[in-house]
C-alpha cells in the first residue's frame, strides 16, 4: 500500500495518508480516453446548420411550362440542382450527448489518480485555510507547494469557502471544483492536482467499494460456475429369473 505526505498551505509536511492499491494501483489508458471523448462530446455546442429547401431565399414559382420549350423541367429556383440552392441531408442542430456506463466512469476515474500518482503530480493539503482574500497571498501558497504551471483545486461539496473563490479565480490556469463533481478530464487538462484531505479520503473509499462490489460479483459468479453437478442416477435394470419347469 502506497503513501502520500500531507501538507498544509505553508508546504510543510503535516502528515500521510495511506493509498489503496485498488483505487491508485493501474492505470487503463482505453477507459480514461473514453471517459474523456464522452466529456469532450457532451460539451459540443451542435449548433451548426445548414439550409433546406424550404429556407433559402428564392421564389417558389414555376420558371417555365413544363412540356414545349425543350428545356429539362424544374419547379423551382430553390432546387438543390441549382447553385444558391437548397442543402440536401446537411447537419442540424442536435445533442452529441449519449449514455456512458457509470462503472466505466468510476474506473476511468481511479486510472486517473493513479497515473497523477504515478508522474508525482498529485499533491494532497490538509486544508484550504485561506484566512483572507487574497490573490497574492495564495499565489505564493502555490509557489511553496512547487506548483509552477496549471493546477486543479479539490474542495469539500460543503465547505463554502468563500476566500478561497475570491483567492484563485483571478489566477491563470487555475480551476476549483467541488469533490463530486470530479473528473477524469479536468485530472489530465491540469499539470498538478491539489485535494482537500478529508475530499482525498472520501473519493478513495467511494471508489475502494464500487472495486469491492465488482469483484464479489465477479467472485460470487464464478462460484455458480464451479458448482459440483450431481451425477446421474445409475438405471439398474431388474431382470426376472426365467422359471426353471
Amino acid at each position: 500500500m502506497a503513501t502520500i505526505d500531507v501538507h498544509n498551505l505553508s508546504g510543510a509536511k503535516v502528515g500521510t495518508i495511506d493509498l489503496a492499491d485498488e483505487v491508485f494501483g493501474a492505470v487503463n489508458e482505453d477507459l480514461i480516453w473514453e471517459a474523456v471523448k464522452h466529456y469532450r462530446a457532451a460539451h459540443r455546442a451542435g449548433t451548426h446548420a445548414t439550409k433546406n429547401k424550404k429556407l433559402v431565399s428564392g421564389s417558389g414559382k414555376k420558371l417555365w411550362k413544363q412540356k414545349g420549350t425543350g428545356r429539362a423541367r424544374v419547379g423551382s429556383i430553390r432546387s438543390p440542382l441549382w447553385r444558391h440552392g437548397g442543402t440536401v441531408h446537411g447537419p442540424q442542430p442536435h445533442s452529441y450527448d449519449y449514455t456512458f456506463p457509470r462503472k466505466k466512469l468510476l474506473g476511468a476515474l481511479r486510472s486517473a489518480l493513479a497515473a497523477k500518482l504515478a508522474d508525482g503530480k498529485l499533491i494532497v493539503v490538509n486544508a484550504f485555510d485561506v484566512k483572507e482574500p487574497k490573490t497574492k497571498q495564495f499565489r505564493e501558497a502555490l509557489d511553496k507547494l512547487k506548483v509552477d504551471k496549471t493546477v486543479l483545486l479539490v474542495e469539500e461539496a460543503k465547505a463554502g469557502n468563500r476566500n478561497l473563490e475570491l483567492s484563485s479565480r483571478n489566477i491563470e490556469g487555475l480551476e476549483l471544483v467541488r469533490g463530486h463533481e470530479v473528473h477524469p478530464y479536468h485530472l489530465l487538462r491540469y499539470d498538478r492536482v491539489i485535494f482537500a484531505q478529508p475530499v482525498i479520503e472520501k473519493l478513495q473509499v467511494s471508489l475502494q467499494n464500487s472495486v469491492s462490489k465488482r469483484q464479489r460479483k465477479a467472485s460470487a459468479e464464478d462460484g455458480e460456475g464451479k458448482k459440483a453437478t450431481r451425477a446421474p442416477r445409475k438405471r439398474v435394470r431388474h431382470e426376472k429369473a426365467a422359471e426353471v419347469a
